[in-house]
């Protein structure tokens, strides 16, 4: 009587086990080309697919069964946490914009945090041909003082996106380099940008207005207060991998880049001179902001290391989990900078381009390096030009 529903559980398990045998060789194939292409985790999952083929003859299932669901399992939470991981390490190259809240710091605003000049030496109509200014993401509350303090009071929507202008150091240079903005605020221009301007027709001009420091930062949690500059650069060559050999403790070095065109990366790339960065382990992170977050944040956030401008990561970000560390054995303070004892400071420029038709940029620049400019400059967090500079 129950011959012939054998014969044909024995069929179908014999018809199963063929398609399973064949599909099986496909299936490692696929692993291995997952595997190789960087998904390890899902390539163990479809090895795991051989092991039902036992499950089908076994007489006794349930115990095999329970044994197979539970590394079934086990391997699938050891995927879950890897991808987590790597969607944790995908995450910080992600674009970080803004870097600044720029409402804090818009011109002809009450609240806003810049420093409030009315100048008596210069002051633009609304007749006038209006330099359009663009800036660093460090330099906004500069050049929107500027602004705030020459400019006429327009409105709001005509001024911002047409004679006010806020992008990355890399756009604008960009737009500096293709005529559509006449000043440019910050740290001077990688040589790719130069060059780029070249391909376009225009040529720079460099008016420096006050001075900057290039700082590096750790997580406060970190014992190093000071590095020499040698150590720095044998960090961002690769050289130097563990805190333990510049006198810290025994763990990783986790270095940030930032993005290619940056102001800090051009100023980066001008400190590390001929030695080369590093490229393979350095974490790179569009954004200033992003590279304090990721200092703070980052798995092994002690070992983590990255820089900046001194008067972002101290007037605007403040944050307290992360400090700033001396070089050679010399904070970047104010009076360094302006004493020159602290080794690695930098130009802050009104980056211009030659021949630009409208008398009122010249006007604007000279205004800058006036005593009402000066001021703006100085009492924002930078520091001035000296009367010798």
């Amino acid at each position: 009587m129950s011959t012939k529903p054998s014969r044909l559980k024995r069929v179908i398990k014999i018809l199963l086990t063929l398609a399973l045998c064949i599909a099986t060789p496909y299936v490692l194939l696929i692993a291995l080309v997952i595997g190789a292409f960087g998904a390890p985790q899902w390539a163990i999952l479809l090895c795991f697919f051989p092991f039902i083929i036992p499950a089908i003859w076994i007489k006794r299932r349930k115990p095999y069964l329970i044994t197979y669901v539970c590394l079934f399992l086990a391997v699938l939470i050891c995927c879950g946490v890897q991808l987590g991981i790597a969607e944790y390490e995908r995450s910080i190259t992600i674009d970080v914009a803004p870097n600044i809240n720029v409402d804090e710091y818009m011109p002809f605003r009450e609240d806003s945090k810049i420093v409030k000049i009315d100048s008596k030496t210069l002051k633009f109509t609304a007749d006038d041909e209006l330099p359009r200014i663009d800036g660093a993401s460090a330099a906004f509350p500069v050049y929107s003082a500027f602004v705030n303090a020459v400019y006429p009071n327009i409105k709001e929507t005509e001024l911002y996106g047409g004679v006010f202008e806020y992008n990355t150091t890399s756009d604008g240079y960009r737009l500096l380099a293709q005529r559509n903005t006449d000043i440019f605020i910050g740290a001077g221009p990688s040589k790719a940008q130069v060059a780029y301007a070249e391909q376009c027709g225009t040529e720079f001009v460099y008016t420096q207005i006050g001075w900057e420091a290039f700082v590096f930062f750790v997580h406060k949690d970190n014992p190093i207060n000071s590095l020499t500059v040698e150590q720095l650069k044998g960090i961002y060559s690769g050289e130097i991998t563990n805190w333990r050999e510049v006198g810290g403790n025994d763990e990783k070095i986790i270095p940030f880049q930032r993005d290619e065109g940056s102001g800090s990366q051009s100023m980066m790339i001008r400190f590390m001179g001929d030695t080369p960065l590093m490229e393979a382990e350095t974490k790179t992170i569009q954004g200033m902001g992003a590279v304090v977050e990721q200092v703070v944040d980052y798995q092994s956030r002690a070992g983590s290391i990255g820089y900046s401008f001194r008067y972002y990561l101290e007037g605007i970000v403040q944050n307290p989990e992360v400090k700033m560390i001396a070089v050679e054995g010399v904070a970047p303070t104010a009076e360094n900078i302006q004493n020159n004892t602290y080794p690695i400071i930098t130009p802050v420029y009104a980056m211009t381009y030659e021949n630009n038709p409208n008398p009122n940029v010249a006007r604007l620049v000279e205004w800058i390096l006036s005593e009402e400019g000066q001021y703006i400059i100085e009492q924002t967090g930078y520091v001035g030009m000296k009367k010798d500079d």
